[in-house]
C-alpha cells in the first residue's frame, strides 16, 4: 500500500533546514546512531558498524520512494552541520495504521530546542499532507526530554494506546485531529 502524497523534500523553520537524506549523510547517520547517548532509551536503534548506517539510509530512501515522505536531515540554515534527523514513517499500532514521529539528534544539539522545532515542522507537514493517518510518537516513560519534544510538537498523551515496544514499554502521544 502506498501513501503517496505530494512530496516535500525540504522544510524550513525559523532556524532550521530539513531535507531528504542523501548518500553523503551516511557518515552522519552512523555518527549519531552509534553514540550511546542518542540511543540510551532505544538501544535496538544503536548502530555498531558503518555498513549498518548504509542499510538504514537505504531503508529511509526506500520509504521516500514508496511513500513520498520519510525522515529529514536537520541542519541550521546555511550550514552543512547535521544536527540530527526527524520524520515520519507508517506503521501499525494496535492494529491501527498510523504515522510514527521520529526524532534523534546529536548530543551536542540537545538543549537548544532543535528537536522541538523540527518535530513541530514535521507534525504540521503531516497534518496537511497525510491527514488520513493518525500521527503518534512512541516515547519511553523515562525519556522526559523526548516527552517534552512530543508535547511541544502538539501531541498529547494517549494512555489507552500505551504498550510494549522493541526496547520496552512505550508511552504513546498523539496529534489532535485537525478540524
Amino acid at each position: 500500500m502506498s501513501n503517496r502524497s505530494p512530496a516535500s523534500e525540504e522544510l524550513q523553520t525559523a532556524r532550521l533546514s530539513l531535507r531528504r537524506p542523501i548518500e553523503a549523510d551516511i557518515d552522519a547517520i552512523f555518527a549519531i546512531h552509534s553514540d550511546p547517548g542518542t540511543c540510551l532509551h532505544n538501544p535496538s536503534d544503536a548502530l555498531a558498524r558503518p555498513e549498518e548506517a548504509r542499510e538504514l539510509y537505504q531503508r529511509w530512501n526506500d520509504q521516500w520512494h514508496s511513500c513520498g515522505y520519510g525522515y529529514w536531515v536537520v541542519r541550521p540554515h546555511n550550514s552543512a552541520l547535521r544536527l540530527g534527523f526527524c520524520g515520519i514513517k507508517p506503521m501499525d499500532l494496535n492494529d491501527l495504521k498510523v504515522l510514527n514521529l521520529f526524532y534523534r539528534f546529536a548530543t551536542s544539539a540537545w538543549g537548544h530546542g532543535f528537536a522541538s522545532e523540527a518535530a513541530t515542522a514535521v507534525t504540521s507537514w503531516a497534518s496537511r499532507h497525510i491527514p488520513d493517518l493518525p500521527l503518534i510518537a512512541r516515547v519511553r516513560p523515562a525519556n522526559t526530554a523526548s516527552q517534552r519534544v512530543a508535547v511541544r510538537a502538539g501531541l498529547t498523551r494517549a494512555e489507552h494506546l500505551d504498550g510494549t515496544g522493541y526496547d520496552g514499554f512505550n508511552w504513546i502521544y498523539t496529534a489532535k485531529p485537525q478540524d
